[in-house]
């Protein structure tokens, strides 16, 4: 052979190599964006869990709570916001602008929630319903799936950053446009463990 057609071959062989790398590394980055999009639909599957039993909540005080009308409000509008924000973020879970929304509108609601909640406290009657025992319940357990899936999703979430901060990956990642993502915590430092139900 000729060196030419060697020196010929050597060039396209590097050009395939390169080009297998680039496509697997690419590659890698889709998986772990979907994984994290992924992780995303099961916090958002428990969130709208609970942003449904919360009004279910309210209507069952309501009865027993007559002269604590602005808390009852201030939960549906904590809500409310809550869910508005979850829909921005469900829309694109690497948004950071949108996570970090939805962490605050999350800390305004579990504080509303936690006033609820020590407002209940003072109605025997109220402790003692069927229905607002099995709610509670409800959401107690909906509230410790939320914080599962949340720790799956922000692990998920620091493998990609990881992956698209790394060389040479991160090459590739800007090449491609792979924004960093941002993980869902809690803004409110009572928030950072479940909402607490004792009757």
């Amino acid at each position: 052979m000729s060196p030419l057609i060697v020196g010929l071959l050597v060039v396209v062989g590097l050009i395939v190599v390169v080009a297998l790398f680039v496509i697997g590394k690419y590659n890698g980055l889709v998986a772990l964006r979907n994984r994290f999009k992924n992780a995303w639909a099961q916090i958002d599957v428990q969130l709208k869990r609970r942003y449904d039993l919360i009004p279910n909540l309210v209507e069952t005080t309501k009865g027993y709570l007559k002269h604590e009308r602005g808390t009852l409000e201030a939960v549906i509008a904590a809500r409310n916001s809550a869910f508005t924000a979850n829909n921005s973020v469900s829309a694109n879970p690497g948004d950071p602008a949108a996570m970090k929304a939805l962490s605050s509108a999350e800390g305004a609601l579990g504080a509303s929630l936690g006033k609820l909640f020590a407002l209940t406290e003072a109605y025997p009657d109220l402790k003692a319903n069927t229905s607002m025992n099995q709610l509670m319940e409800e959401l107690t357990s909906t509230e410790n799936k939320v914080s599962f899936a949340r720790q799956a999703y922000n692990d998920s979430v620091m493998g990609y950053n990881i992956a698209r901060e790394v060389f040479p990956t991160n090459i590739i990642a800007s090449m491609f446009n792979f924004t960093a993502a941002e993980s869902f915590k809690v803004e409110v430092p009572e928030q950072r463990e479940a909402v607490k139900v004792t009757f």
